[in-house]
């Protein structure tokens, strides 16, 4: 079992990776009893705050799939996730299970929670489906090649949606695995080609992003 490296200066880790948040194709918004999220035409909003540091609130939470996210403050839902370090807030989204049963094998709770200040790029449970059983349950019972697929999930920055674009590539925990390309904006936006289905969710210390693909190290090189 490998503990996360943290490379870089902003480095301070999915999966829930808590990898965190919703993990589906279909539209609608979420709620909460803070600040209703946008619906799911409705393009990233901005953020003074995000703009800075990469933090964000509920009313920046944007996506198709963000309707999935449970309401109020039920577990799971923004208001309940919000306070919670990443893979603690995780592991009550019921879209994320997969992605929390990843982190668990590799032992990888207790260091995505401790870091101050993390991106998280979260495959919902059918990106991990899409893997088949006999994979994950191969990568679940062999720790030292899952825990490099996760770190390349985890980027050492908190980035929001609009400093993601700004950036075009970022470098994650894996740095072997080559750097994340970042195209698009708002509701176009892909990481190395997967699609984000609800982004800029608000964690203690992660903004976590629900994409619709397990990315694979080494596919960016160039």
């Amino acid at each position: 079992m490998r503990n996360l490296r943290i490379a870089g200066i902003g480095l301070t880790a999915a999966a829930a990776l808590t990898l965190t948040a919703c993990g589906s194709s279909d539209s609608g918004s979420s709620a909460s009893s803070s600040a209703p999220a946008p619906s799911s035409s409705a393009a990233a909003p901005s953020s003074s705050a995000a703009a800075s540091d990469g933090m964000t609130t509920n009313a920046d939470v944007f996506g198709p799939a963000c309707s999935q996210l449970p309401q109020g403050s039920a577990p799971g839902s923004l208001d309940s996730m919000g306070p919670q370090p990443v893979a603690s807030a995780a592991s009550t989204n019921p879209l994320l299970t997969k992605l929390v049963a990843a982190v668990k094998a590799t032992n990888l709770v207790d260091t995505l929670n401790s870091q101050p200040a993390i991106t998280v790029f979260a495959p919902a449970d059918p990106a991990f489906e899409a893997l088949g059983d006999a994979k994950f349950k191969e990568l679940a019972g062999k720790p030292d090649q899952l825990a490099p697929i996760l770190q390349y999930h985890v980027v050492g920055k908190r980035y929001d949606a609009k400093g993601l674009a700004a950036a075009g590539t970022v470098d994650s925990l894996n740095t072997a695995g080559g750097p994340l390309k970042i195209e698009g904006s708002g509701e176009n936006m892909t990481v190395n080609g997967a699609k984000i289905l609800c982004g800029n969710i608000p964690t203690k210390n992660a903004t976590v992003f629900v994409i619709d693909k397990v990315l694979t190290p080494g596919t960016n090189k160039n």
